[in-house]
């Protein structure tokens, strides 16, 4: 047990993102991937779901998109089929449906191009943190953490900077829409049907939307046709295009999507070198650049679960999982399983080989930004490491409030500058 396992009696309530106000409750977890590897929750949200726990077993499900599927949603909350079709990205679909909206964006996602963004990547992190380290003391999840991804989240869409503040903030607002603290529109805490068709059932998917449309007609004035986006909306092979809803649905996922991993991976790697002062001497010495960036996505694990349904029945561990059952991968218990991880509880910058699961790998909806991520880490650490001394905790930090998003989101820090 390290100073960041939750003090949880082990029979957390997982159905509930006030739990994870704590942190993930990593007692819980060890506890099911010991005792009950494939448990019953009944939730009074809605329909009960099934967890999986252990590393292998998501590891081997992962792969099984005809008996576990993505297309009926990958939250935990019931969905009408009606709502499922208005709110569906490439993300709820399974192959070949998926495979094709993939290998449109594969190109602009491939690791040849997303290394060609580190020169500007590594410029930015000059600036954030130079502006951050001025200060001293100050919040790293709001002037470092945030700061990376949203500027270059500008970059890879071509959205005015000063755009970018209320773009994350619409994006906070859609994926952390259990947490008031990101939106007025609290998933759990408010009864309406006003945005049921709308992603993630928040009013910022339409704001998002809007401001698409916007900004896409400003680039057809320009004659500007570059980019992910114009990918998106280029013919395929046999002619088809997106249809309105689903390149609404693609940039809202973009927008929270493309921030949330990277920013509470540094998040959760500052954390982590707060409280082992090795780790800031192991990156000063320069040798584990190939393997960090995967340790501290994996300590961070900013996708807690993703959720599919058992399209007919199968046994899994003794249990019977029925036709339409809810199936949640927790990927967050899977990054601490000590089957597959010697002292998971600890960060091991030099970790090889490292199976973690934070990007789905093992199957077809492995992250499509994984490697602008790692290379948005390392650079980002690489950059904090030269610069300062010391770093630690200069206050208590605070999770969101979702089982869905794992993230600190203040995370008060003092550095003593190099």
């Amino acid at each position: 047990m390290t100073i960041w396992h939750p003090d949880d009696d082990g029979h957390a309530d997982l159905s509930s993102h006030d739990t994870f106000t704590r942190g993930a409750p990593y007692n819980t977890f060890a506890r099911l991937r010991s005792e009950d590897p494939v448990h019953w929750s009944d939730w009074s949200g809605g329909q009960g779901f099934w967890s999986i726990t252990r590393h292998a077993d998501i590891s081997a499900l992962n792969r099984q998109t005809d008996l576990l599927s993505s297309a009926r949603g990958i939250r935990m909350e019931d969905q009408t089929y009606e709502e499922y079709l208005a709110r569906r990205t490439f993300q709820e679909t399974d192959p070949p449906e998926h495979t094709v909206m993939r290998m449109k964006l594969a190109k602009a996602f491939s690791k040849p191009v997303m290394t060609g963004f580190e020169q500007q990547i590594r410029a930015l992190c000059d600036e954030i943190l130079d502006d951050a380290l001025a200060k001293g003391s100050f919040d790293a999840t709001r002037e470092i953490a945030r700061q990376l991804p949203m500027r270059m989240l500008g970059r890879i869409i071509g959205t005015p900077d000063e755009d970018l503040p209320w773009l994350v903030e619409k994006g906070d607002a859609l994926i952390a829409n259990t947490d008031p603290d990101f939106t007025d529109h609290v998933l759990d805490r408010m009864q309406t049907d006003e945005y049921r068709m709308m992603p993630f059932n928040s009013p910022a998917g339409a704001e998002l939307y809007d401001y698409a449309q916007r900004l896409m007609a400003d680039k057809a004035a320009r004659g500007d046709t570059e980019g992910v986006l114009h990918m998106i909306l280029t013919p395929g092979p046999d002619g088809a295009v997106i249809s309105e809803t689903e390149f609404r649905n693609f940039f809202c996922l973009l927008v929270a999507a493309g921030n949330d991993t990277t920013r509470y991976s540094i998040a959760a790697g500052i954390q982590a070198m707060c409280h082992q002062p090795e780790l800031l001497a192991q990156m000063q010495k320069g040798e584990v650049w190939d393997t960090a960036a995967d340790e501290i996505i994996r300590w961070a694990t900013p996708a807690t679960y993703f959720r599919r349904t058992a399209t007919r029945d199968f046994e899994l561990h003794g249990k019977t999982i029925r036709e339409g059952d809810k199936v949640l991968y927790w990927f967050v218990s899977a990054n601490r399983d000590e089957e597959m991880f010697e002292d998971p509880f600890r960060v091991n910058l030099a970790r090889s080989p490292n199976r973690h699961l934070s990007f789905g790998q093992g199957g077809p909806h492995v992250c499509l930004g994984m490697h602008l991520a790692r290379l948005e880490v390392r650079v980002l650490f690489q950059e904090l490491a030269r610069r300062i001394r010391a770093i630690e905790p200069a206050g208590p930090h605070r999770f969101l409030r979702s089982n869905f998003v794992g993230g600190i989101k203040e995370l008060p820090v003092r550095v003593e500058p190099a």
